[in-house]
Order: C-alpha cells, then sequence, then structure tokens
C-alpha cells in the first residue's frame, strides 16, 4: 500500500484536483508540499494535528514538507468559517508567534537540508506592490467565481471587508510563489479551504501554463477537524504552559464514543492492522480505544514521560484510590489574596478552569463547579489561604476536569 491509499484508508482525503497525479507524485516521494499556518496565537492548538501528522506521515514516505508560517497573511485574515473579522494583530506579535509555531513543529518534522523547509510569506508578501500585483495576478480571478466561493458566501450578510475579500488571492499568490521558487508542487488543508487552494492552482496553469504540474488535496474537517481542540470554549494547546500534559491527555479521554476510532485512524501512527481489530470495540472496549489515544498523541507532543505521568495520574485520580499527585496544580501566593482571600470566581480564571470571570459566573450558576467534592452555587464565595494549605483545594468543572490549588 502507497502512502496515498494509506491517507484514503485513514480518511483524510477529502478532494483532489488530480487523484492520479497527485497519487503518483507521493507515492513516490516526488512531491514538495506546503501547509500554510497562519500565527494569530503564541501556540499551535489540537485542531493542528491533523496537518501536522500528515507532514510527517508524508515526510517518512519521501516527500518534502514546507511548513509556511502566515506571517504576511495573518495581517489580513481568512474569512473563512469565522462569523466576524479577525482581530488585528502587530507585526511584533506575529513575528513572536510564528517563532513560537517553528519551535512546536520540530517536535513533528524533521528541518535541514534536503529534508522539511520553514517558510514564512512575510518575506515575499510585505515587499509587494499593490499594482505590481493586481497588473501581475488581478486578471486571473473572476469576482463572480470569488463571490460563489463558501468562504466568502456564508459571511456576505454579515459584513466582509475588502481587506478579506483580498485573502484568497494572497493565499493562491503564496502557491504561485513558491512554485516558482521553491518548487513547491502540491499543497494541503483543510476542506473548508478548497476555494482559496484551488485560486493557487489555476493561478499557476493560468501564468505557467496548464502542463505546470501544480497540485492541490483538502482534508476532511469534520467534528474532529475543524471542532478539534476545542473544548468549553476554551482552545487545548500544545504549549505545556497553557494546556497542561495532563489535561491534554485528559481532553483526548473524553473524545465522544462515535469519534474514538475516527480519530486513532487520522491523527496516530499506529498499525493499520491494529486499528482494523479495534473497529469492532464497543463499550467498554471504547473507553480503552479512548485510553490509547490519549496517550499516542499526548506522547507526540510532550514525550512519553509526560504521557506515562498523565495516564497514571487519570487512572488513580478517576479509580478508586483519588491520587492527586500528577493533577495540574496552581501555586499561589500572597499577592493572589490581597485582602486574605480570593474569590471563586478569580480563582476559576487563575486556574485556567475558566477564561473569564464571566465565563466563571456562568459555569457556578449552572452548577458545573465543585470545591473539594462540594457544589459551589454561590458567585461571591471566596476562600482563605488555609483552605490551600496541607493537600489543597481540588476544583472541580463539570464531571472531567479537575484543578489542585496550594499556597505558597
Amino acid at each position: 500500500m502507497g502512502i496515498y491509499e494509506e491517507l484514503q484508508v485513514r480518511g483524510l482525503i477529502a478532494q483532489v484536483t488530480d487523484e492520479t497525479g497527485v497519487k503518483e507524485m507521493i507515492n513516490s516521494g516526488q512531491a514538495t508540499f506546503y501547509i500554510g499556518f497562519d500565527c494569530t496565537a503564541d501556540s499551535l492548538t489540537a485542531g493542528h494535528f491533523m496537518a501536522l501528522t500528515l507532514m510527517k506521515r508524508l515526510q517518512m514516505a519521501g516527500n518534502k514538507p514546507i511548513a509556511l508560517i502566515g506571517g504576511g497573511t495573518t495581517m489580513i485574515g481568512d474569512p473563512s468559517g469565522r462569523s466576524d473579522m479577525r482581530k488585528m494583530l502587530t507585526r511584533e506579535d506575529i513575528n513572536h508567534n510564528a517563532e513560537c509555531f517553528k519551535r512546536q513543529m520540530e517536535r513533528f518534522i524533521e528541518f535541514g537540508e534536503g529534508k522539511a523547509t520553514m517558510l514564512n510569506n512575510a518575506d515575499w508578501i510585505l515587499d509587494l506592490n499593490y499594482m505590481d500585483l493586481m497588473r501581475e495576478v488581478g486578471h486571473c480571478f473572476s469576482v463572480n467565481n470569488m463571490l460563489r466561493a463558501e468562504c466568502y458566501k456564508q459571511r456576505m450578510e454579515k459584513g466582509l471587508s475588502f481587506l478579506e475579500f483580498n485573502y484568497m488571492i494572497m493565499q493562491s499568490y503564496d502557491f504561485y510563489y513558491m512554485f516558482q521558487h521553491y518548487g513547491c508542487n502540491m499543497q494541503f488543508g483543510g476542506d473548508d479551504q478548497w476555494s482559496n487552494m484551488l485560486g493557487g492552482t489555476e493561478l499557476i496553469r493560468k501564468k505557467l501554463g496548464k502542463d505546470a504540474q501544480a497540485m492541490t488535496i483538502t482534508l476532511l474537517t469534520d467534528s474532529q477537524g475543524n471542532k478539534m481542540g476545542k473544548t468549553a470554549g476554551n482552545a487545548v494547546w500544545l504549549d505545556p504552559d497553557k494546556t497542561s500534559p495532563f489535561d491534554f491527555y485528559q481532553y483526548w479521554r473524553n473524545v465522544g464514543d462515535a469519534d474514538v476510532l475516527k480519530c486513532l485512524r487520522m491523527l496516530t501512527f499506529l498499525p493499520l492492522e491494529q486499528l482494523d481489530e479495534m473497529d469492532n470495540w464497543e463499550g467498554s472496549q471504547l473507553n480503552r480505544a479512548k485510553e490509547i489515544l490519549a496517550f499516542e498523541l499526548t506522547k507526540m507532543v510532550h514525550g512519553e514521560g509526560e504521557a506515562q505521568k498523565a495516564q497514571e495520574g487519570a487512572r488513580a485520580l478517576f479509580g478508586s484510590g483519588g491520587n492527586t499527585a500528577n493533577m495540574p496544580t496552581t501555586m499561589l501566593i500572597q499577592e493572589d489574596l490581597p485582602e486574605g482571600h480570593i474569590t471563586i470566581l478569580d480563582l476559576l480564571v487563575k486556574t485556567g478552569l475558566a477564561p473569564s470571570k464571566g465565563e466563571g459566573r456562568r459555569l457556578v450558576q449552572q452548577g458545573g463547579v465543585s470545591a473539594n467534592d462540594e457544589k459551589v452555587l454561590d458567585i461571591a464565595k471566596s476562600f482563605t489561604k488555609d483552605a490551600f494549605l496541607g493537600e489543597g483545594l481540588i476544583l472541580k468543572k463539570g464531571k472531567k476536569v479537575f484543578h489542585k490549588v496550594l499556597y505558597k
């Protein structure tokens, strides 16, 4: 079985522009392909997993990945899948985020001479002259076709800025530029990006001739694709300072029964033969499958040692022992209790269990917060330092998210 056939069996491929050409190219290790990452935060999320593991699979098959950091396109913002305009970032913020992305990607992909390449589209996009760009590529884009694209249609009623309207042209230009300067002959992305990506393929053919071998593949983005990495309104980050290895493990341990086998195929490197045997698992066997998924992905991101600790901690916590040794922990200091106490809302924000006091208030009012197994229903409840001494205070959000709070 070639790598293309394996991607199909794993349920990854949604659409391709030239299946025969794509299959021959990647099965023979002749593809130089790119995947783009707009750096809107200082960490990648679990939602990037599909792209990162795909790059690793293709590299292992002899193909050359280009990890394209969107230092330029991040300044515009992709309207796809959004209901409003993306927050504008400064160039300094974008450069910082790009450096954070690079460090995290190096855990998955091997960079270096003849291996993977990391590029930043700020290197060519930010120097573009607007009139020169319009004269060079503007005539290749039909406004009528652009308006029919799903990524624009879904925003038309609520308002689509001209800034965002240019995103398709910028993304298409990326592929066109890398095709000419870096030998990039293939692009991958989510299925929701099909229109933007097709624009790049068509631009290359219109400018360089129909025989130019530029191919596009989109990956499935379903309940564990675009929605992947989001839980209770918070992102699940790859940075351990933003999402602890324990919380990361717990996120994957808690995926739905209907998604766990699909995630194992799409995101892990377990042999297909082993996964085929698991296809008929049900009931308590699915809990075992979730443990396998959580362990494999935590190992990939945080290392086997952290994965082992997370698994042991989860088993101890949810078993009869109630061991909290490996539970995510926040250490409070005197400054956190300026008047000798801290409110439940401040505590939820401090521990990262809620992104804001407003979200914390909602959690408390809906009965979703407990402290040492006692339901917290008063949003004004506060705790003195004595509550955090000894074994500390165990906060619980919902049924499966735990956090220990101690006082230094």
